[in-house]
């Protein structure tokens, strides 16, 4: 990539492609003429001109190639996870001094009081703003616009402080997950983030390109990131903490149901790396989908050969996506029945098949497209994008083939994506976590309500596709207190907050670990070891679980239960 090319990163004249060339530059002789943005050791975006992407590019390039497009997930919480009672022990008034959070999402609303020091300067450390364009952009990533303290202290003490610094959150959920996990402490209306001594890394993700909407038919007015602008998100934090040399706690707040829900993807791939690395946490959102009828599983009975799919589209539905991936060996091949009678036999399965498909007495017209052995997971992968589909309940038939039992899931796109009258009618609650909240390494979150211990009713479900444990740990998540872009405080629900929450109280451990010296080294994986030995467990459910994970998230009792090793290793260290 080159200073020249860099308007390539934001044009909707050109479509990002994802690739894994694992160092091995040969791969991108695939790809001639495109602009080469190297990530890291393992990934790239190649930026071709938008003609290229056709209706036969998955066949020709494959599904993972292009990015998935993400939506936002969204003091009662700090005494319900034992915080407060853990902060009145004189040693363990943890309080995020040295920790920094990194928040991944719609940006911040810095001159807000809560990320700022008694003196009035802020406690945010670094600022990336993907959405403006200027040549103060942070490399090796080409595009944005990095703020650093000093700009942003200069911002505050001007007269206009969006003349310095024109960065905004114009949705107000990035600000509201920063609060939760680090906003200050304002006794007049008894709010306080999690850690309100650490200092921030704030990243304001960019809108998708419309060419990748409308390839997957999302709403153009839907607030939608990209995958491969995560992922450089992730990268950003994860080299603003080495600068400055303090441990980050990283908390992602999106989700979505494109991809195989294994944990395979490309930004779960990364952040199961980076997630291994010492003093770095990474906390992420199960999502909102658990009782939103867009999941459907199914066993084929063998005797009969088809398992049958029923579909309601609603009224004036645009159009969407729906994902079928078939567990391999065995190929899957589908059948549709319209809501008024018009029948497509059978598509025979094959090794790459695009299918156009029009109709007679209908104006909806249904992109199929089968990848047999799809390139992340080799597993079989049926894409469907309709467009002005016709009401009504739609019939499918998915055949299988193989001397093993056939498994199938099915999704629709996660809220906002997809109209919520558009929804299976025999739909599964479960395997509803959102990605990346499948990968291995994060702590997954799903929420619950503090105040009856109940789990949130949208929460997303587990376990992954592939059995993994998801989520691990239910934290506050309904109605939980939260800055607004209007300097006051609202009540906000879902599992991002949740994972904000949680987001904070791993900033605490890394405090007590790392800037106090206690276990240098620690990672997101031994610090969700910690959380899953100190949950609160119902003794009438059997963990783990795919609604609760291990448990109600108590750091209290994580100290509690370690409090023999530390007694321990206190008398070696005397």
């Amino acid at each position: 990539m080159t200073e020249e090319e860099r308007f390539k990163i934001t044009s909707n004249d050109y479509i990002d492609f994802m690739v894994a060339y694992n160092q091995n530059m040969r791969v991108f002789d695939r790809y001639p003429n495109a602009s080469i943005h190297i990530m890291n050791d393992r990934n790239a975006v190649v930026y071709l001109p938008v003609a290229q992407l056709t209706g036969r590019s998955i066949s020709q390039y494959g599904y993972s190639l292009l990015p998935s497009c993400y939506g936002l997930n969204s003091q009662k919480s700090i005494e319900a996870s034992g915080i407060q009672r853990l902060r009145r022990l004189p040693n363990f008034n943890l309080r995020g001094q040295g920790v920094l959070v990194g928040i991944i999402d719609t940006g911040i609303e810095y001159t807000n009081p809560v990320f700022r020091n008694k003196d009035g300067t802020s406690r945010i450390a670094a600022i990336w703003d993907q959405t403006i364009d200027s040549e103060n952009y942070p490399l090796p990533f080409f595009y944005g616009t990095q703020y650093l303290k000093e700009n942003i202290n200069q911002a505050l003490a001007s007269a206009n402080p969006l003349e310095v610094v024109p960065s905004v959150d114009t949705n107000g959920h990035g600000t509201m997950l920063a609060g939760i996990a680090a906003g200050s402490e304002v006794s007049e209306s008894n709010f306080s983030g999690i850690v309100p001594e650490a200092e921030l890394i704030i990243v304001k993700l960019k809108q998708a390109k419309s060419v990748l909407r409308d390839f997957f038919i999302i709403p153009q007015d839907a607030d939608c990131y990209q995958e491969n602008d995560i992922m450089w998100a992730v990268q950003y934090i994860i080299d603003t903490s080495r600068q400055l040399q303090r441990p980050v706690a990283i908390c992602i707040g999106l989700g979505t149901s494109q991809g195989a829900h294994d944990g395979r993807d490309f930004l779960s791939s990364l952040i199961n790396i980076v997630a291994d690395f010492p003093g770095v946490v990474i906390t992420v959102a199960g999502g909102n989908e658990g009782n939103a009828a867009r999941h459907f599983y199914s066993e084929i009975n063998s005797s009969i050969g088809y398992s049958s799919v029923e579909l309601n589209i609603g009224d004036n539905e645009p159009g969407f996506t729906m994902e079928l991936w078939g567990t391999a060996p065995n190929t899957y091949s589908v059948d549709i029945l319209t809501p008024t009678g018009e029948y497509i036999p059978r598509i025979s399965e094959s090794l790459r098949v695009n299918r156009e498909i029009s109709f007679v007495f209908e104006r909806t017209k249904i992109s199929v497209d089968y990848q047999m052995v799809e390139t992340l997971t080799g597993d079989q992968i049926i894409l469907m994008r309709f467009r002005e589909p016709t009401a009504g309940i739609w019939n499918f038939k998915v055949y299988t083939r193989g001397d093993l039992q056939g498994i199938f899931n099915i999704w629709l796109p996660v809220s906002g994506f997809v109209s919520d009258n558009t929804y299976f009618i025999q739909p599964d609650p479960y395997t509803t976590i959102t990605s990346p909240g499948n990968s291995t390494a994060p702590i997954t979150v799903t929420a619950y309500s503090p105040d009856n211990n109940t789990l949130y009713r949208r929460a997303g479900k587990g376990y992954s596709r592939t059995n993994e444990i998801k989520p691990e740990i239910a934290a506050p998540g309904v109605n939980i207190q939260a800055p607004t872009l209007q300097q006051g405080f609202t009540n906000i629900t879902g599992t991002s907050a949740a994972a904000a929450h949680t987001a904070g109280v791993t900033a605490m451990i890394l405090e007590w670990a790392i800037v106090r010296g206690n276990y240098p080294g620690v990672d997101s994986v031994e610090i969700k070891k910690f959380l899953i030995r100190g949950a609160q467990r119902n003794p009438r459910l059997v963990y783990p679980n795919r609604d609760w994970g291990y448990g109600i998230l108590d750091i209290y009792n994580v100290y509690n239960i370690l409090r023999p090793s530390l007694q321990i290793s206190n008398i070696r260290k005397k």
